[in-house]
């Protein structure tokens, strides 16, 4: 696939044990698949690999529709914004939680199903590690 910087956004979310409320061994037990949303023709791709993302996905998550595109994408910028700046902190920051800068051009239309799962991931993660993103 040609890619163009501008165009991508990836995200790698690995869980790591000292991070995760689930056990390593309920994490080999349960083999959770990611999440993974992709679309050639713009040229992006977002890999999420969080125990527990899909299960927060069906059980907790607002489906799909609930919520706005223009909502879903102006949380994201400022999700996205915070995310980011907390990557390049990794002594304020844990690395192990905020390990990759997420990509996200706000002049791009990704469509509603990738900010749609963007925005349920930053909805999770703040759950599941007990954080907030915001200033």
């Amino acid at each position: 696939m040609n890619v163009k910087i501008q165009h991508i956004i990836f995200i790698l979310i690995f869980a790591i044990a000292s991070c995760s409320s689930v056990s390593k061994t309920q994490q080999n037990n349960s083999k959770e698949e990611p999440v993974v949303i992709k679309n050639d023709s713009l040229e992006y791709e977002i890999t999420i690999i969080d125990p527990g993302f899909n299960n927060y996905l069906v059980t907790v998550a607002r489906p799909p529709g609930y919520h706005s595109q223009i909502f879903l994408e102006n949380k994201n910028r400022f999700y996205v914004s915070i995310w980011n700046s907390r990557v390049g902190d990794p002594s304020r920051f844990n690395p192990n939680i905020y390990e990759n800068l997420i990509l996200y051009d706000p002049h791009v239309d990704y469509g509603y199903d990738v900010n749609y799962k963007l925005f349920n991931y930053f909805e999770f993660a703040q759950r599941k590690y007990r954080m907030r993103l915001q200033w």
